[in-house]
């Protein structure tokens, strides 16, 4: 093969001819060869030894009995294993003072970040945005329902927010007004809603639906809707939204009731108290911290 081919009758050409220009059929280089074959008898090792041919439930474990899972296991064990002190330190502290240790702050925050990325981040989205199209709330900003301290958030992380499997989660209800007002009281509360929090309203719709709105939603939201974290109610005087203060969103609030679900991360199968503080130490630090 070094030599020049000057004759095309030198080779056997595969036939194929075109414009007097004709294919020859050219060997493979053996070298070339060869490590084709050792990678056909590499990959029939391969499927040998470790799990490889899918099958309808499961898959061909392979002689050596390999699992990758198993594996994953055990380094999520050696890390808990390494880090056993200071999760218990994290679960024997108060919440509110874990600002106070620097050390084990920081791998509170460090740890919550992965937990919420894991847990959290499909709801409120990977910065703590939230989505308020969906009702999930914002974890960026220092507007909060139940509280916002560490311990606040803690509580709600681990029972969850009107989920019915625990019987410590917190619990608020927005009642379905559209049986019991009129569309015109109705209407007449949105606007006031709307003049608390600085949005253009009609005024006389304003005047009369503050008579509404004390009679029927100033004993969650206050007097001058402020809002009560005992209850969950918010404020609605400033221009944070859970669902949009738009006046077709809060016609359809006030018509319909809100009742958002938060599941409990406490308990079996779930989070451990480490975590759960971890998570609540960076949800915090995510609002600036209150």
């Amino acid at each position: 093969m070094a030599r020049k081919l000057d004759r095309t009758d030198e080779m056997a050409t595969t036939g194929h001819e075109w414009d007097g220009i004709r294919e020859y059929d050219t060997p493979m280089p053996r070298w070339w060869l060869w490590t084709f074959y050792g990678t056909i008898a590499w990959s029939v090792i391969i499927m040998v030894l470790y799990p490889a041919i899918p099958l309808v439930d499961g898959a061909t474990q392979g002689v050596l009995g390999y699992d990758s899972r198993a594996e994953v296991a055990q380094d999520i064990a050696a890390v808990q294993a390494r880090n056993a002190d200071l999760d218990w330190a994290l679960e024997a502290a108060e919440p509110g003072a874990l600002r106070d240790d620097d050390e084990l702050y920081r791998y509170a925050v460090s740890g919550g970040r992965a937990v919420f990325a894991t847990w959290c981040a499909q709801c409120h989205g990977a910065g703590g945005g939230g989505a308020a199209a969906d009702g999930y709330p914002s974890l960026a900003d220092n507007a909060w329902l139940w509280g916002g301290d560490i311990a606040a958030i803690r509580d709600s992380v681990a029972h969850g927010i009107r989920w019915q499997d625990d019987p410590d989660t917190r619990f608020s209800q927005m009642p379905a007004f559209g049986g019991d007002l009129s569309d015109a009281q109705i209407a007449g509360a949105v606007e006031h809603v709307r003049a608390l929090s600085g949005q253009p309203h009609d005024a006389a719709l304003a005047a009369a639906g503050a008579q509404t709105f004390a009679a029927d939603c100033a004993a969650c939201h206050g007097a001058l809707g402020t809002g009560d974290r005992s209850l969950g109610a918010p404020d609605l005087t400033d221009a944070i939204w859970l669902y949009g203060g738009d006046r077709a969103t809060l016609l359809r609030t006030v018509r319909a009731g809100r009742n958002g679900v938060m599941p409990a991360w406490a308990g079996p199968g779930r989070l451990t108290e480490a975590q759960i503080r971890q998570v609540a130490a960076y949800v915090h630090q995510l609002g600036g911290g209150e």
